[in-house]
């Protein structure tokens, strides 16, 4: 059989043997169907439910301690008494810049509460970005952990230069609350612990959270969460997918400003009444002792994360745990089958699903190697790598691809599946296609290009913007990454395009650190691995080596500076190298090398 017959086969399969476990989908569905934007549901009233009928069992488990759902439920509703005193009301803005804590969980669901909106700040931001994702979400208060406090007095949102807001702290010793803040915890020792009477009349469909993008690109732009997407997130992960029960431990080592872990993993905790770890930040030493400390039976993920795991020496404790089930995306196809056997795990749960995308895919059938299934209104379609726009017939309409092929994803908004857009109406404006199979449909472009794998699945191949074109030809960044898992000395590879002067389309260019230091670079040997396992097309054409890699806050590769820098000696501090093809082999590059290519002496 094909590639493609073996794929549908093994997706047919799965939805096969997902059938004994009926009853636990039914009860997603049913759960997602009662978020719906009308209905009178949200995430306090979740909290609520699951402190009236579970009081005694674990919600929260950092460093130590713990929380019960009636004890986590009881701290939040005595925030929400301090909110209110300060003004906190329907459509007002909690800004929270903490790294991840307990009270900050509270303080975001006190907000919710209230029908307020969390602003998630990243916490890595500061100076300019960071005033301007203030500037973008208003908030009426500020709550920040003790080490942000210098970022946000690297903004005018500082106590300082700004009387307006209140600013509220999280930290470890009250005696230690800087000058203008009040100390969260001390504050509220003493206020009213009983549900407040706002939460009954929030709505589904009212905004609870502020997500940023993670600013690979430009400025970030908040995407706007409301209550019934992250209760439909919680439950068709949570419950539907990972069929998480009472009994279960999150792991949560991914930062709560990310989408993955407020919505997709506090979300599924609380769906299912299980509970969630925190740790302050990931620590890829610590994470395997973290997880048998809170023994915890699932953990959150995102593809770079797994890959740092796996890029760690292999230990007999690395089946020392009782994790049965992760979530996440990102877990690249070259990696899957290796992780998942190391680390024994049974079931992956990938899924596909932007901050601000309208409907997200679930690995619901345990199938390997895919984004999962929805089964909502999307097309996978025929697009320009070079426009980076999707193609147009002479009709003006868009074509699908056929299975198995690789396109533009594009989602059908509906009353179903509704774009709730960003905080800026112009950037929202430019996410939106319109009349693309017929006069007035509107459809979200994700930007992303993903595999129709058929069955309503898909498989994640690569950002649009990270797709280029060369010879040619169309050269995804992932199978590039993919072909230098097959060089032992490589320890990670982040590909992209650049410019090159005479030549259309761009050339390939891969950043790349080594397990050890620069004395195991073997040019030839480097060009022959790669030769081997690439198109010749796809081989890239200049190297650059780094001691380590620049990420984001969400653990995705920086790119544009990188592409901005190109393949000039005078724009990089790092190594630069060239596939010479008459010696078949990386060699350095010099400025004479780069300008007798600017001037096109030498053709690619």
């Amino acid at each position: 059989m094909s590639a493609k017959q073996v794929k549908l086969t093994e997706i047919a399969s799965g939805m096969l043997q997902a059938v004994p476990e009926l009853p636990a989908l039914l009860k997603g569905v049913r759960t997602m169907l009662h978020s719906g934007p009308e209905k009178k549901m949200s995430i306090g009233r979740l909290l609520e439910h699951q402190a009236s009928t579970r009081p005694a069992a674990t919600a929260l488990k950092f460093d130590d301690k713990l929380w019960t759902y009636r004890s986590f439920n009881a701290w939040v509703n005595r925030i929400v008494a301090h909110f209110s005193r300060l003004g906190v009301g329907e459509g007002d803005v909690v800004a929270i810049l903490s790294e991840n804590r307990p009270d900050m969980l509270a303080a975001t669901a006190a907000a919710t509460k209230l029908g307020a909106i969390a602003g998630m700040l990243n916490y890595n931001q500061r100076d300019e970005v960071l005033s301007h994702s203030l500037g973008l979400i208003k908030p009426k208060v500020i709550v920040v952990g003790e080490e942000s406090v210098s970022a946000l007095e690297s903004t005018p949102y500082c106590p300082q230069q700004n009387t307006a807001l209140h600013f509220l702290w999280m930290g470890g010793d009250a005696g230690n609350c800087p000058p203008g803040y009040e100390d969260l915890e001390a504050i509220t020792r003493d206020l009213s612990s009983s549900n407040p009477r706002s939460t009954p009349a929030v709505r589904s469909k009212q905004p609870c959270f502020y997500i940023f993008t993670s600013g690979t690109t430009g400025m970030p732009k908040a995407s706007v969460m409301s209550h019934s997407r992250w209760l439909k997130g919680g439950a068709g992960m949570g419950l539907l997918t990972a069929r998480l029960n009472p009994e279960d431990t999150l792991y949560v080592p991914l930062p709560l400003y990310h989408n993955n872990a407020l919505t997709v993993s506090w979300g599924s905790a609380l769906s299912s009444g299980a509970c969630i770890a925190l740790t302050r930040k990931f620590s890829v030493s610590r994470f395997w002792d973290e997880v048998r400390q809170h023994d915890a039976t699932a953990f959150c993920y995102i593809g770079e994360l797994c890959r740092y795991l796996l890029n760690q020496e292999p230990s007999p404790k690395d089946r020392q745990h009782r994790v049965r089930v992760i979530i996440g995306n990102g877990l690249r196809p070259e990696i899957w089958m290796e992780f998942k056997q190391r680390f024994g795990i049974e079931r992956i749960c990938e899924f596909y699903g932007a901050s601000e995308c309208n409907l997200a895919f679930v690995n619901s059938f345990d199938v390997d190697c895919t984004a999962g299934f929805c089964p909502l209104p999307f097309a996978v379609v025929a697009f320009d790598p070079e426009t980076e726009q999707p193609k147009r017939n002479d009709r003006g309409r868009m074509q699908r691809v056929d299975t198995g092929e690789v396109g533009l994803l594009i989602t059908k908004i509906n009353r179903l599946a509704p774009f709730d857009g960003y905080t800026d109406a112009e950037a929202t404006e430019k996410k939106l296609l319109r009349d693309v199979f017929k006069q007035g449909d509107c459809w979200f472009n994700t930007g992303d290009l993903v595999r129709d794998q058929g069955y309503k699945h898909i498989q994640f191949v690569d950002r649009l913007g990270d797709t280029f074109r060369w010879k040619g030809e169309n050269v995804a960044t992932t199978e590039v990454e993919a072909a230098f898992k097959h060089i032992d000395e490589v320890d990670q590879a982040v590909v992209y395009g650049v410019q090159v002067p005479n030549a259309d389309g761009r050339a390939g260019m891969a950043a790349i650190t080594f397990h050890g230091d620069m004395d195991q670079f073997d040019g030839k040997k480097l060009a022959a691995a790669l030769t081997s396992h690439l198109p010749a097309y796809a081989v890239p054409v200049f190297l650059r080596v780094r001691d380590e890699h620049e990420i984001t806050g969400t653990f995705k590769n920086r790119k544009v500076e990188l592409k901005k820098a190109g393949f000039d000696p005078e724009q990089s501090e790092d190594p630069l190298y060239f596939l010479d093809s008459g010696q078949n082999a990386y060699v350095a590059l010099t400025t004479e090398l780069f300008q007798k290519i600017q001037q096109g002496e030498i053709r690619l």
